[in-house]
Formats: C-alpha cells, structure tokens, sequence
C-alpha cells in the first residue's frame, strides 16, 4: 500500500510539476542532449528565423508565450489551467490533460516551433524533429530558470522580455524582514518536502524564508524532494508549515497524525494551505504572482 501511494505521488508531480519548464535550450532539429544550459545557448536563437507558429505543451510556456506575442501562439496544452482561461479559448488543444501530445494535431497546425517540457515530452519531440520541426525542451526549478525561458521565447519570436522580465522582479518586491524556520509539504504519504533544488526551494530561498528542509537529501524518485519521516518532522519542528493543497483534506489527514500536535507551528497556528500551481508548479505567470503573494502575507504573520 505504502509503495502504491509514493508511486501515484512521484507520476502525479513528475507528469505536472514543471510541465514547469526553464533552462531552455535553443530551438533544434537534431538533439543529443535535450536540455542544455541557457546563457550559453540562448545565442543560437538569435540567429535562426523568428518562430511565426508555436505549439507550447505546458501552462507555464503557453501562457509566456502567449504575453510576448499572441498571435504567435497556435496550439496548446489540454490542462485545466489552461482550458479555465478565457484567453486560450480560440487556439488549438493539442493533449489532453496529463496524456501525450497529439501529433496529428500538432504537425495540422504546421507549427516551426514546439516547445515541451524535459522527461516528460521527450519521445514526442524526436518524432517531431524526424519531421524537421524545431523543438524547445525546458525545464523550470528556479527563479532564474524562469528569466532565462523567458528570455528564450522572446529571442525565438523576435519579442521584447523586459516587460514580462519586469513583471517577475514586482513579485519579489517588498518581501517582509523575516526568515521563519518553514516547511513545505507536498505528500502526506510519503511525507515529501522540496529541498534547495526545486522551484518551491528557491523560490523560499528568494523570500529569505529558511527552509528547513533545504540541505537534505533522500530517496525520492523525485529530484529536489525529500521524504521525510514523522521523527525528522519533529526534530526540524517548523515555526511555519505550507502544506500544499494537491490531495484533497490533506491538512485534515496530517491533523489526524499523532505527531502533528506536536509541532511549534501547529501549537501557534501558522499553518497555511497553499494551491499546488505557483508554489511547487509554477503553473502560469498569474499562480506564480498570487503565491508569492501569499508568501509575503505568511512571512509578515511573523
């Protein structure tokens, strides 16, 4: 049963979590490493032709691309991130949600770029270079992950960064003098929490937020997690918890435990649910800019 429960919990964020994308790569037809690193890379773009038709199969890229040129943005992603927002209503479904892209669809759209995300989108790229298509894989786990994309689209469509570069630099202004001792829980069985090499990590590393989990390291499946047992939940013993909110009742679940009364932040009532998109899955530039929001909101509580 255990062993059931972590491996829906690692395809569960593995198939969402950074549909994230970040570091990106230049746009190729021929890759024999899908992701390489941005600043040394991002060259390349300029001096290839602007992309005038792009399939972007993640929320977070749909919707950058969609901010640096709409009219752009021919095909995207089935998640309900995307389908709930009235923007994306006349552009073209190319996966359904958490399932792999529809090719027939994509190569119909006779896009010159397709941006995906790595480990997830992989195969699908293959065939679609094969065909001659060029492909953008990327990955987002931080901060300047998220610029450094950003950047890329821009260069790829010959648009301006600045304004959306600017943007991001407002949800990280005016952050509280607090560094409250925090843990974030993304699982209940297993018990996970993001360390310094995930989105959620760096972006409470931004907020000068001390993570208590930061340093560790486990045996999650998953990079940038850790699992944790009830006796290291107590010895870190939080001031704040973030639980965050992708298994419904989750904090009803963890309240159950024996351990959980225990805890400095439960005993001081600085517990606080979280949406999954933003703060573990950046999700859309909208989720990221509400939890960081919220964020401020916990750290000034202290």
């Amino acid at each position: 049963m255990y062993k059931t429960l972590f491996d829906r919990t690692a395809i569960l964020l593995l198939s969402l979590a950074f549909t994230a994308c970040s570091a990106a790569t230049s746009p190729q037809t021929q890759q024999s490493n899908p992701v390489l690193s941005p600043p040394a890379n991002q060259s390349e773009i300029t001096n290839t032709e602007s992309a005038q038709k792009v399939v972007a199969l993640t929320p977070l890229t749909a919707d950058i691309i969609h901010q640096l040129d709409k009219n752009k943005l021919v095909g995207i992603p089935g998640s309900k991130l995307v389908s709930s927002n009235p923007k994306f209503t006349e552009i073209t479904t190319v996966t359904a949600d958490r399932t792999p892209p529809n090719l027939e669809k994509i190569i119909a759209l006779k896009p010159d770029l397709v941006v995906g995300a790595a480990g997830f989108h992989d195969k699908a790229m293959e065939k679609l270079q094969q065909l001659g298509i060029k492909t953008l894989l990327t990955q987002v786990d931080s901060w300047k992950s998220l610029e450094e994309l950003t950047t890329t689209l821009a260069k790829s469509l010959n648009a301006n960064p600045e304004p959306l570069l600017k943007r991001y630099q407002t949800f990280l202004a005016d952050i509280p003098n607090q560094n409250p001792a925090t843990l974030v829980l993304v699982s209940r069985q297993p018990i996970l929490s993001p360390n310094q090499s995930s989105w959620a990590g760096d972006l409470l590393s931004k907020f000068n937020v001390k993570n208590v989990a930061a340093q560790l390291q486990g045996d999650s499946p998953m990079r940038g997690y850790v699992t944790l047992s009830a006796e290291k939940v107590l010895e870190a013993n939080p001031e704040v918890i973030i639980v965050v909110d992708r298994e419904k009742g989750m904090l009803d679940k963890f309240k159950s435990d024996s351990f959980w009364k225990q805890l400095k932040a439960t005993k001081n009532n600085q517990v606080y649910v979280f949406d999954y998109y933003g703060i573990v899955n950046p999700g859309s530039i909208e989720k990221i800019d509400k939890a960081t929001a919220k964020l401020k909101q916990v750290i000034a509580k202290k």
